[in-house]
Formats: structure tokens, sequence, C-alpha cells
């Protein structure tokens, strides 16, 4: 325990230009005000109550606002709910109920219910949002919702409207990497973002001693060129109201982004798993008491007039009272119901295919590449879609990304649309899930390789794959990400991965790996189209293989996803495959065939997720024998997966054991001899395919 009380951070106002007025409120209605104390004091009753109902093991877990009810609410009434969008934290409760959140919908989240606009029950409670009053369902992990605000703010300004997007924190969650990517990219591009950081001086039992370099968190951006700053006492109403104010509107007349520290306290534990009496000094928690906002608030109101210490007692009893009720109302409320614990993890399926959709032969056109063919399905979809963008690392203007798949897309739709983002793919993927949110933009962004894909995993995994199903389907962010991989072109370690078994594991992300020039226009098209993420992974070593192009299909072919397709035919053992792997199969099995009079089948799976597992059966049931053949290393392989599913559903059919083919365990080295000896060529595939037809 600390020997002496942790020292606050010095408060200051950096006010840029802010009216200090006696009073920011008296232009406000009074019902606003008496509005806003209520749910201050809602949100510090509904604390205490859900901290009685978990005594009594009906709520699972509790994180409160206690502290902090001013400075949320002070935001959120300078804010216009339902026009503006939110993206609160886990401790917002007094800003969702400002917001427009009930009483009830809190209570219903609190008990896990069915009904509650956040999750339905499928996510923990005090991870808020709501579709009607544009609050964004929030998740877990610390800091990921800056860059999405800052997504959804781009999309306002391309839009041209007056729209403001709130995002908000405790300060430990600004040392957070993401933090400066997002305040960076939203001060470069003069987006009407308020980051609202709430400062009580503790991320769980890390004092900000330890986290910040400074002071303050408005000193510690104080470098970011066109940011607005204000560090603001976040337990006096007033001047929180102030501060908001000026940055809303600020950022309504595209001045930029604001950063309002808000020192406040924080009056209970972290969460109910916590116990603060281990960290904190008592004589801290006195003094944090003294700072209480709530009755400070009180003393505000009755000082004006506004209130009577009477009609604050008569309000606080009427609170209560509907909370009691509330909990009642909630529990005898339905749970969710377990049968429908699939349904939300992708998009329902689609209605009637569009009027230019084909899965016909498709219009043959000249010889084209793979590289040129994901261009011209881009330029495609961007011409009947204006609301798609492309945007990623380099890719803009005459470069047109490091492969040139983008090349000539910006002289086409414009740098609005296509135009490149900093170097940060975190960055990329959090803003296109703010921008996809919106509803009917379709963000394609691009990683430049799979080996630099990790900065996003976090975005990828822990938000767009899992926001459909966190948000019970009230929520999606479709988008594409291209990302080249693979290897068999001397990358080495770095520029060689193969990431595809890492991404098969997500549910909520579709994976789709084109062998062919006609396939990766075929499904890039679909991809634009589908309602869920898509991962879209092009083998850099096909991109300009002679092998792997094909006569370009017309503007209305599609290939959709989960069917996969058999590029031989044969009778006696089946090659499971996709990527660069299908080449090397086939001229595998012709050697074979030749050799020993046999018939091989190969099935280029083309999709990943969806697996078509249907033709893969049918054929080794009519086979006997399979050999699965990946680029991805052994262990972990995708190859497993299917294997398993194959002796699972095929057991009976089988006259010999699974066969799998993959690279070995190692990164991929640079020498060819080396990066030959790692990756699976040709030659294992033939070795494997005797093996299995002499079993």
């Amino acid at each position: 325990m600390p020997t002496k009380t942790e020292a606050r951070p010095k408060v200051e106002d950096i006010r840029a230009g802010v009216n200090s007025a006696p009073d920011a409120l008296a232009h406000l209605p009074v019902s606003q005000i008496v509005g806003a104390y209520t749910n201050a004091l809602s949100a510090r009753l509904i604390d205490s109550k859900i901290l009685v109902l978990l005594r009594q093991g009906k709520v699972f877990f509790h994180i409160g606002c206690s502290g902090h009810e001013v400075a949320q609410v002070a935001v959120a009434l300078a804010m216009r709910p339902g026009h503006d969008w939110a993206y609160p934290y886990y401790r917002d409760l007094a800003f969702s109920l400002q917001f427009g959140y009930t009483i009830e919908e809190i209570m219903l989240e609190a008990l896990h219910r069915k009904g509650g606009p956040s999750s339905d029950g499928f996510a923990m409670p005090f991870h808020y949002g709501h579709k009607k009053w544009r609050i964004v369902s929030q998740s877990s992990p610390t800091g990921t919702q800056y860059l999405q605000a800052v997504g959804t703010a781009m999309g306002a300004v391309k839009d041209g409207t007056d729209e403001v997007v709130y995002v908000s924190s405790g300060e430990g969650s600004t040392s957070e990497g993401e933090f400066h990517e997002a305040v960076n990219w939203a001060a470069r591009g003069k987006f009407p973002v308020i980051f609202v950081i709430q400062n009580n001086r503790f991320a769980i039992s890390v004092p900000v001693r330890d986290q910040l370099a400074g002071e303050s968190v408005s000193g510690m951006v104080k470098g970011y060129g066109g940011l607005n700053r204000y560090h603001v006492d976040g337990c006096d109403f007033p001047r929180m109201f102030e501060a908001a104010s000026d940055a809303v509107a600020r950022a309504r007349r595209g001045e930029g982004p604001s950063v309002i520290e808000a020192d406040t306290v924080r009056l209970l534990a972290h969460s109910s798993s916590d116990d603060q009496r281990k960290y904190r000094d008592p004589r801290d928690l006195e003094e944090d008491l003294k700072r209480d906002p709530v009755p400070r608030l009180e003393r505000y109101l009755q000082e004006k007039g506004i209130l009577s210490a009477s009609d604050c007692a008569r309000i606080r009893a009427e609170v209560q009272a509907r909370i009691d009720a509330a909990a009642e109302w909630a529990e005898a409320k339905g749970l969710p119901d377990a049968a429908t614990l699939t349904s939300f993890v992708y998009a329902p399926p689609a209605g009637p295919p569009r009027s230019d959709d084909s899965t016909a032969p498709p219009q043959v056109g000249p010889s084209v590449v793979i590289v040129d063919a994901i261009n011209h399905a881009l330029a495609e979809e961007m011409a009947v879609n204006p609301k798609m963008l492309v945007y990623g690392e380099d890719v803009a203007g005459k470069k047109g990304g490091v492969f040139t798949a983008t090349k000539g897309l910006t002289d086409k739709f414009g740098s609005d649309r296509v135009f490149n983002s900093p170097l940060a793919e975190a960055s990329i993927v959090g803003t296109a899930f703010g921008l996809a949110v919106r509803g009917d933009y379709l963000p394609v962004v691009e990683i430049q390789f799979g080996d630099y894909i990790w900065p996003a995993f976090m975005q990828i995994r822990d938000e767009v794959a899992m926001l459909r199903f966190r948000s019970c389907g009230e929520w999606s962010c479709p988008m594409v990400i291209r990302v080249a991989v693979g290897g068999y072109i001397h990358g080495g370690l770095y520029h060689s991965q193969s990431i595809d078994g890492f991404f098969t594991h997500i549910p909520g992300l579709r994976v789709v790996f084109p062998s062919n020039a006609a396939d990766a226009k075929g499904l890039l098209k679909t991809a634009c189209r589908c309602g869920d993420p898509v991962l879209f992974l092009e083998h850099k070593g096909l991109y300009r293989q002679a092998f792997a192009s094909s006569p370009e299909p017309g503007a209305g072919f599609s290939v959709p996803f989960g069917v996969a397709a058999v590029k031989h035919s044969g009778e006696d053992v089946t090659i499971v495959t996709w990527g660069m792997l299908v080449q090397r199969s086939l001229d595998a099995a012709r050697k074979v065939e030749s050799a020993l009079g046999v018939g091989v089948e190969v099935i280029d799976l083309r999709t990943l997720n969806p697996l078509d597992t249907e033709s893969v059966f049918s054929s080794v049931r009519k086979t006997g024998k399979v050999l699965i053949a990946h680029e991805d290393t052994l262990t972990g392989g995708f190859g497993g997966e299917i294997a398993a599913r194959i002796a699972s559903e095929c057991f009976e059919s089988l006259d010999a054991p699974v066969g799998r083919i993959a690279a070995k365990d190692t990164p991929v080295p640079y020498g060819p001899g080396l990066e030959n000896a790692m990756l699976p060529q040709e030659s294992d595939i033939i070795r494997s395919l005797e093996k299995l037809i002499r079993y």
C-alpha cells in the first residue's frame, strides 16, 4: 500500500478561446439541467443497486462510474443524441443515460436478459451499444475504440454532415499506441472527434505516475498540430459543460478534434473483481470523497436556485423507486435463447443476386494475370458503388501499391476515394471499422504484407469479427482486407509468411484465397458485396505467373463463397489444396497419373471460410484416399482442421490415412536453397501421392 496519497495531476484549463462566463449553463432550459442531474444521480444509484444484485448472485459482474458522472453527463448534454455518434468506454453509464439509454435497458443488460439494446445478453454488461442513439456496440479491449471513432468521423466529413463523434476512456488507455495513432489521424484530417479522457489516476491498480511521462494527458498530446486541448476539473459540472460545448462547436465548424482531459475521482474499485484497498491509501480515498461530483452538483443547483434540498431528496426517491422497479421487471424477462447462439456470427443469407451477378460461364476477355484481375475488379466495383473506398499504405497515385494492384484507381475515382493511410496497420483496419458501421461505406483496405498484419490483429479479431455477435446482429462492419501473402519469391522471414492458419480460427471473418485470375476477380467482387468482413489473401508469387492467368471474366461475373472448384477429375486419390499449391498439385497429379496409371482429383477450395466440406467429402468418398496440401506450416495449418473433419465424416470410406503436405515448422528463410527446403515442392506432393496410392 502506498505510504502517501497519490499525487493528483495539476488541473488547468487549456481553453484556446473558451468563453469563461460566470455560468456556462445560463442559456440552457432548467429542464435540461435538472435532467442532467437526474441522470448523474441515476448512474450513482444504479451502481449501488447492481452491487446489491451482485451480492445476491443475480448479477455476475459490475464496473461502475461513481465519481465520473458529472463529466459524462456534461459532455453528452453538449451533443445531439441520435445525430452524433458515441464510442463510450465501460465506465460510461452516466453518459449513456444522458445520451438515450433508459434505466430499464441498463437493468436488462446487467441481468443478461433479452431485450438489452447492446447485446441481448451475448456480451458482458456495461459495454454499451444502442443502434437508435448511434452508440456503437463496445468491447472490452482498452483503446481499440479510438481508431473506430476516427473512421466514423472520417465518414461524416466525406458525407458533408456536421456530426460529431465522442470517444472516451480512462487515462490508462492513452498508453496504448492506438490512442496516438487515432489522435494523429484525426488531427491530420481535422475530423470531428471529441476524445474525452476521464483521468481518475488509476488504471486498475497502476497509478498515473506509471502511465504518463508528464503531468497530464492533455500535455502529452500538445505536439499534435490542429488538436484542441482542454484539461478540466471533471467534478465541476459548469466548467465541464463549458469545455465540452466549446469542443463540440469547434468540431461542428470543421475546426478539428479535441482532447478533453477530465480530472475525476474513482469512488469504487475498478470493478467487482477488484479490491482497491490493496493498493490505495485510505487517505487518498477520503480525499476523493471530498470531491464527489454528485453532491457538488446538488450544491451548485441549490445555490443557483434551480433545485431545493427537498427537490433533490424527492428526485432521489423517485429515481430509486424506478431503479428498484426496473430491476424486478428486468429479472422477470426471459433469458437469451441458446438456440440463437450461431445466428449472429455471420450476415444472414443474401437475397436475390444483383442483376449483374452471374455464376454462369464468364464472358471471356483477353488473358489477364491475377494482379490485373484484382485491379479491374476493384475498378468495376467502385464504379457501381460510390461509397466504396480503397486505402492503405502506398496504394494511391501512380504507384498503386507495392505490387501495383491499385494502380490508376486514384486517377479514375479521385483522391477522396483512393488514398494513402499512415503507416499503421491498426489504424487502417480500425478506421475501416468506423466507416463500415455507418451503414453505407464499404472500405476495401490493403495491408502491404501478411507479415505486417499483426498490429491490426486486435482490431480484426476482437473488433471487426466480433461486432455482429456481441451486438446480437444489431451492428456489423462489412469490409474487405486485402493482404499479400506467401513465399516462393525469396522474400525471407518478413515478406513470405502464410497467415491463413491464424485467421481461419476466427469466427465472424470470411477467408478467401484464390489461385488464378478468374477466381481472383470473381471472388473479390463477391467480397465487395458481402455482408461480412472478408480477409482476401493474394499470393505474391501468383500475381504475374502465366500459369495463374486466365481469360478475363466480364464485369457481371462473380464466384460465390463456399464453393470449391474441381480442377482435375480422378477416381483413385484426392488432393485438397488452395493458393500456390493448386498449380503444384496439378503438375504433380499429371506426372503421377502418367507414371502409375491412376486418376488424381484436385480440388481448389478457393475459400477457407466458408469451407465447402461437401465437395471435399464427396470426392473422398469416391476415391478413398486424400492428400491435403498447403503452404502454411504443418503445425497449426488449416489442413489439420480439414483432416479432422474428413476423419470424422468419411472414416468408413478411407482406404489410407489422411495425408498432409505443408511447410516445415520454421520461418521462411531468405536463401533460395533454404526456402525451397522449407516450402512444399512438387516433388513432395509426388512422393506423398505415390505413398498413398501404394498403401
